[in-house]
């Protein structure tokens, strides 16, 4: 988001600009579970983002510097997003969402278990987190 944009110079309300809606949110959670997706990957979430929508939100968050897409190597005709480090980055910011989650919501098994790793030292699962993010880079 150019500073031109931006509705104040309010860090928060400058990050949401970018990352803020549940769609942009959702994208940056399915790369950091799987490290890559197609766009068809995408549309197979159980939340079922309409294709305009999808389209708009990995534009910009490319744009934004957040993921990029590089050619598929099985085929011509698909792309792979995966994030960037600015992107990586938010990873701190999804744990603690979870967290959050985790005292309002039920959340799955798989959730949970993670979960449980994170609350066992947090700095450390997200430096191994981080590192893996890293190697699909």
């Amino acid at each position: 988001m150019t500073k031109n944009n931006r509705r104040s110079d309010c860090p928060v309300s400058c990050s949401l600009d970018v990352w803020g809606d549940k769609w942009s949110l959702l994208i940056i959670r399915d790369l950091m579970n799987a490290k890559q997706c197609t766009y068809g990957d995408f549309l197979k979430s159980d939340e079922k983002i309409a294709t305009n929508i999808l389209a708009s939100r990995l534009q910009t968050l490319e744009e934004n510097g957040i993921i990029t897409k590089s050619d598929h190597p099985d085929s011509k005709a698909k792309v792979l997003y995966k994030l960037t480090q600015k992107g990586i980055d938010l990873l701190p910011v999804m744990i603690e969402i979870n967290l959050w989650a985790e005292k309002y919501f039920t959340l799955p098994a798989d959730r949970k278990a993670m979960l449980k790793e994170v609350k066992k030292d947090k700095e450390k699962f997200i430096k191994t987190a981080t590192k893996e993010l890293k190697k699909a880079v």
